[in-house]
């Protein structure tokens, strides 16, 4: 526990040091969340009932602002450092050392998480608070269980992030991975849109069987409550399997890889 520790902490001050490009992403998430607010009250407006979905308007307002926040916690794009190690023969240097490349990788993932709560999180959340009526949770356990959600949410994410990562074990280049992953995650994961505006057999598809709504959907879901305490913390459950499940996988794949590795140059 003192080496996690000490790599979360490492990869929160590696994180912290990007401050320029910290602003930037902040500034990009709150653009875009006012695209995404007026066009999912639009939706509602035109409603029966100024209901989409189930979602009233304040609780889609949140689930935006909310959803723009956890992007970048939960960081569905842009990590390649496995793969990139992977295509360079750097990772030799990660299988020598005592501590196991998913534990690692892990650690220093949530040390960025917990980097991006801060920075990039509440920035957007509160720009929506200023500009548009949200939905304050009525229920006592809903903050600590939204807080569990986002914590799952970014270990779901990891291991679907490190699998795609380490297709390059394989075929040596992971763009075409990386690439079909960006394409699908944030549709799959309801960045865009909540999944509940899709049909209830697709939408049950979809959590059931993919982690992709354990990525954005369920937290978001969780803090709005959409649902009963009950689904609430089911839908959380859930998560809890999925974690389970991918770091089972990732270790699994990471073992595999390793019997067949090659690294270029020697």
């Amino acid at each position: 526990m003192t080496t996690f520790r000490a790599i979360s902490r490492s990869g929160f001050r590696r994180w912290s040091t990007y401050r320029q490009a910290t602003i930037a992403g902040a500034f990009t998430n709150v653009v875009f969340g006012f695209v995404r607010c007026y066009v999912l009250l639009a939706v509602a407006d035109a409603a029966v009932g100024n209901k989409a979905a189930g979602y009233d308007a304040r609780q889609l307002a949140t689930y935006v602002w909310v959803g723009q926040g956890l992007l970048s916690v939960v960081a569905i794009w842009g990590w390649t450092d496995l793969a990139d190690r992977i295509r360079t023969g750097d990772v030799a240097a990660d299988l020598i050392r005592p501590v196991h490349p998913v534990v690692s990788y892990l650690a220093a993932d949530l040390g960025r998480a917990g980097h991006a709560v801060l920075a990039r999180f509440f920035p957007p959340l509160i720009v929506g608070m200023i500009f548009f009526p949200l939905y304050a949770p009525q229920r006592w356990g809903t903050i600590p269980l939204f807080a569990l959600s986002v914590l799952l949410a970014v270990i779901v994410c990891f291991g679907c992030r490190f699998l795609v990562n380490a297709t390059a074990y394989w075929a040596h280049d992971a763009r075409g991975a990386l690439f079909f992953w960006t394409l699908s995650s944030g549709v799959l994961a309801g960045l865009y849109f909540p999944l509940r505006l899709l049909p209830d057999w697709l939408a049950l598809l979809l959590y059931v069987g993919t982690p992709f709504p354990s990525l954005l959907q369920v937290p978001s879901d969780v803090l709005t409550e959409r649902d009963g305490p009950a689904l609430q913390a089911g839908l959380v459950g859930l998560q809890a399997i999925w974690c389970v499940a991918l770091l089972a996988l990732c270790a699994l794949v990471q073992k595999r890889a390793e019997r067949r590795l090659v690294v270029q140059g020697g």
